[in-house]
């Protein structure tokens, strides 16, 4: 299993120190796998777990892997973000009382790049045959912020991607080398607009066939 070096961490949690975040999670999988994910952050029970895509998503996500017979044992899950982006908000309980608490939002460009170099190591050393953001958080941090999840989905892609240049940098430089990428919708996107299902279905139907391809 490949795990990012602890420095590498570390750096992570101390340029994203301040943000409303919370916890750092680990990527997951092996190195040079068939496929790896990258998605958003983060949510409250992948932090509980230290698992990435745990929750209601995940069990989408490997519904989605298993139609082109892989298991999470065999790709790499990673996001943009590695910290739990949160917000305060209310929330009403049976008795009628309100407590506040923590939910999960999309997160910032600043976030994003204070993780860049966490995702460009990845990028860098795990070399996997084929990328799969998911949604267009992950997608728009490989491609920028013109990249669109619902122009591009299922489509076959290889270009350079992002990355941090210098940590001091505030804007991406673009890599010498390129990528092998499929973007699709993020897992959690059927639960608020179900229309994305048949195009999701038919995005890792595609997926599938591209790896075989592959060899």
């Amino acid at each position: 299993m490949f795990r990012i070096p602890e420095s590498i961490a570390i750096l992570g949690k101390e340029r994203i120190a301040g943000f409303p975040v919370e916890g750092f999670l680990y990527g997951e999988g092996p190195k040079n796998p068939k496929l790896m994910l990258i998605g958003e952050a983060p949510g409250e029970f992948e932090l509980v777990d230290g698992i990435p895509f745990i929750g209601r998503a995940g069990k989408e996500l490997m519904k989605s892997l298993a139609t082109i017979g892989l298991t999470r044992e065999e790709v790499y899950i990673s996001s943009a973000v590695r910290s739990r982006p949160f917000r305060w908000g209310t929330k009403k309980e049976r008795d009628g009382t309100t407590t506040e608490r923590k939910y999960n939002r999309p997160p910032t460009m600043k976030e994003i790049m204070a993780h860049a170099p966490v995702l460009d190591y990845e990028l860098a050393n795990i070399e996997p045959r084929l990328i799969v953001p998911l949604g267009n958080v992950g997608l728009q941090r490989l491609l920028g912020k013109e990249a669109k999840v619902t122009e591009l989905h299922g489509q076959l892609l290889v270009r350079p991607v992002q990355y941090l240049n210098k940590l001091d940098d505030t804007t991406f430089k673009w890599t010498k080398r390129t990528y092998t990428i499929v973007p699709t919708f993020h897992p959690a996107s059927i639960f608020y607009r179900p229309s994305h299902r048949p195009s999701l279905e038919a995005d890792w139907l595609e997926i599938g066939r591209i790896l075989k391809e592959m060899g």
